[in-house]
């Protein structure tokens, strides 16, 4: 049989690009490596089987597509728990910080007036990217060439400063200041808003959750269509009329048009016939995934409530840094979920599991008191441990990547297309950005069928 589309992977971006190709009445198959849909974003259950996400799980302000097709396909949104105030911590200080947006860190006035005129200082320079083409940004080259670390190092001077913008960078990028350019921190920053958007939970990328879970949006999108798992593909071979794509198992799929959308990395190490051109191959030789381990701690109840604390944590110190109360309405128990980012994921991806929910539960107590050193379960997800993921949240670009290979990252090459949350100007590496690029690559796609 042959298809007017293939779709290589059933996460949002794929399933979104199915969906309005057979929208238009064109035939569309979608072949997925996993044994379910989603991409990066899993569901799970705890073991009174309360549903909670492995993966990504947030929506927020200007995120219109998401919230459109949340209510298009008839799920709702529970607002992550926000009352009461957050656990803050840099340098040696640590205190509590108000749960809204625009709420000031307590820094001593030095440190607050350095970061304060630092975040300024990169908020106008993020809005000056150019969001489609970040390699056209005035000053591109020198924006390219130097990391993120270096131009905190030239730009801020105290300690405290520094810290945040490390946190920054581990919290949303889910790498360290010298692992990325500055032009892509830039950009990222402004395809999300600004700081304060990306790190907030009130009017910010945190602010709602999809009730029984994310993963329920694919599940949903995946229905009427032709979707094929446990198909792990290993090559793309096109010629004049037609496109193949061949699973491992030797399987084949042929269409007129494919449209992949792995991640970069994970898009690179299949097989192409003929090769791809040069500068596409080492573009995705260029972009890392993130590094991300997610992990649970659930209680009896909720107990930081009494305190006035709403489950939030953001602090210098690790190995769980950034830390939220996941704890659905209505439900009895309390959840706490953090996350180990950058190189924290790193060094600890290679530890036992008994290893990290120590490290983790001491990271827990130091930020919410003695009541957190007894969970009554503990749940994880390493990310870069998953064979078809390798890493979350999204790539980055490292220095030179933008302005040397970042034309490459959507131009088709002949019948093949790609699409991803890597592959969006707007939300780019969010559930949003996904179902948007996978859109507007089946727009592309359907205009030359």
């Amino acid at each position: 049989m042959t298809w007017d589309v293939v779709v290589v992977g059933a996460g949002l971006s794929g399933l979104a690009a199915a969906r309005a190709v057979a929208a238009q009445g064109r035939s569309v198959v979608v072949v997925e490596a996993r044994d379910r849909v989603g991409g990066r974003t899993e569901g799970g259950t705890l073991e009174d089987g309360q549903w909670v996400e492995l993966g990504g799980q947030w929506v927020g302000p200007t995120q219109d597509r998401m919230y459109a097709l949340l209510d298009e396909l008839g799920l709702r949104t529970v607002p992550t728990w926000n009352d009461g105030d957050i656990v803050f911590g840099l340098g040696r200080r640590t205190g509590r910080l108000a749960g809204r947006k625009g709420a000031v860190p307590r820094l001593n006035p030095v440190a607050l007036a350095d970061l304060a005129q630092g975040v300024t200082r990169f908020g106008r320079l993020a809005r000056r990217t150019d969001l489609d083409a970040p390699w056209a940004t005035p000053g591109a080259d020198r924006l390219d060439e130097q990391t993120l670390a270096t131009w905190v190092r030239r730009n801020l001077r105290t300690p405290q400063a520094r810290a945040y913008f490390e946190l920054y960078s581990e919290a949303v990028l889910a790498c360290q200041p010298a692992d990325v350019s500055l032009l892509h921190a830039l950009f990222y920053t402004r395809s999300g808003t600004d700081m304060d958007t990306l790190m907030a939970v009130d009017r910010g990328a945190q602010q709602d959750r999809v009730e029984g879970g994310s993963v329920l949006v694919s599940q949903r999108m995946a229905e009427g269509l032709d979707v094929r798992l446990g198909r792990p593909v290993a090559a793309v071979v096109q010629d004049a009329s037609g496109v193949d794509v061949v699973t491992r198992d030797g399987d084949r799929f042929r269409g007129s048009r494919v449209v992949v959308t792995l991640p970069p990395a994970l898009a690179g190490r299949l097989r192409y016939e003929p090769l791809l051109p040069s500068r596409r191959d080492q573009l995705t030789q260029k972009l890392p995934a993130g590094s991300v381990i997610k992990v649970y701690a659930v209680y009896p109840r909720p107990f930081w409530r009494d305190e006035g604390l709403n489950g939030q944590a953001a602090s210098d110190r690790g190995p769980v840094k950034v830390v939220f109360d996941n704890t659905p309405p209505g439900y009895d128990r309390g959840i706490l979920m953090g996350f180990l980012e950058g190189a924290a994921a790193r060094e600890w991806s290679g530890r036992t599991p008994s290893q990290r929910r120590t490290a983790v539960v001491e990271c827990l107590v130091r930020h919410f008191g003695p009541q957190a050193a007894d969970p009554v379960e503990y749940v994880e997800r390493d990310w870069t441990a998953e064979e078809f993921t390798r890493g979350c949240y999204g790539a980055h670009f490292a220095p030179g990547v933008w302005t040397g290979f970042g034309d490459a990252l959507r131009e088709p090459v002949g019948r093949i297309h790609w699409a991803g949350a890597e592959c969006s100007p707007v939300w780019n590496g969010y559930m949003e950005g996904a179902v948007l690029s996978g859109e507007a690559t089946a727009r592309a796609v359907l205009g030359l069928l």
